[in-house]
């Protein structure tokens, strides 16, 4: 039996949106643990976090889809005031 390899580029909404997911949170969990850990501060895990949003805001004007990159900094900026995490960075 052959295993289905899902990726970003994928043409499926569904795998795109369902990978997207489980790569958030896996990285808002290495975030905690690296916090919890006191490999990261709160300031330096922010700072991760502002530098992802940066990203998406600073591509909006040249992607030939601003809308997707609009989304996704707002739901960082979302992450960083405590909407979708465990933890408020």
């Amino acid at each position: 039996m052959q295993e289905k390899v899902v990726t970003m580029t994928g043409p499926d909404d569904t795998d795109k949106t369902t990978t997207g997911a489980a790569a958030l949170s896996i990285c808002e969990s290495l975030l905690i643990a690296l916090n919890d850990l006191k490999i990261l501060s709160d300031r330096e895990a922010r700072a991760v976090l502002e530098d992802a949003a940066a990203v998406h805001r600073n591509a909006i004007q040249d992607s030939s889809d601003p809308q997707q990159h609009r989304a996704v900094a707002a739901l960082i900026e979302r992450i960083m005031a405590g909407a979708n995490s465990v933890r408020k960075f």
